[in-house]
């Protein structure tokens, strides 16, 4: 299985950028479809963008526009770009890895302030 570690998370005014990264071991990254949740305070855990591992990205229309999701697999890495971050952006992120199952970072607190 997949260890996932996410980091890059922090407090950034509202219309600034801020970026995610997540390393993955363990397992054979490229098998992987990888993206990224949050969890807000007033919602259920959202999906956010997927890299998967045929080359689609994809996104949640809250974010579509904003944010960019990228992998590298020589680094078992992917990131997230996120740009225009608005207060409702606010929660946590996690990272999570799906193949076969899926796994899921220990999350990173992202705070945008108004």
């Amino acid at each position: 299985q997949v260890q996932l570690v996410e980091s890059g998370g922090g407090l950034v005014q509202a219309g600034g950028p801020l970026r995610l990264s997540c390393v993955a071991s363990g397992d054979i990254f490229t098998n992987y479809d990888m993206g990224w949740y949050r969890q807000t305070l007033n919602k259920q855990r959202e999906w956010v963008a997927t890299a998967s591992s045929g080359g689609l990205r994809i996104y949640g229309d809250s974010v579509k526009g904003r944010f960019t999701i990228s992998r590298d697999n020589a680094k078992s890495t992917i990131s997230l770009q996120m740009n225009s971050l608005k207060p409702e952006d606010t929660g946590v992120y996690y990272c999570y890895g799906h193949w076969r199952s899926r796994f899921w970072g220990q999350g990173t607190q992202v705070t945008v302030s108004s």
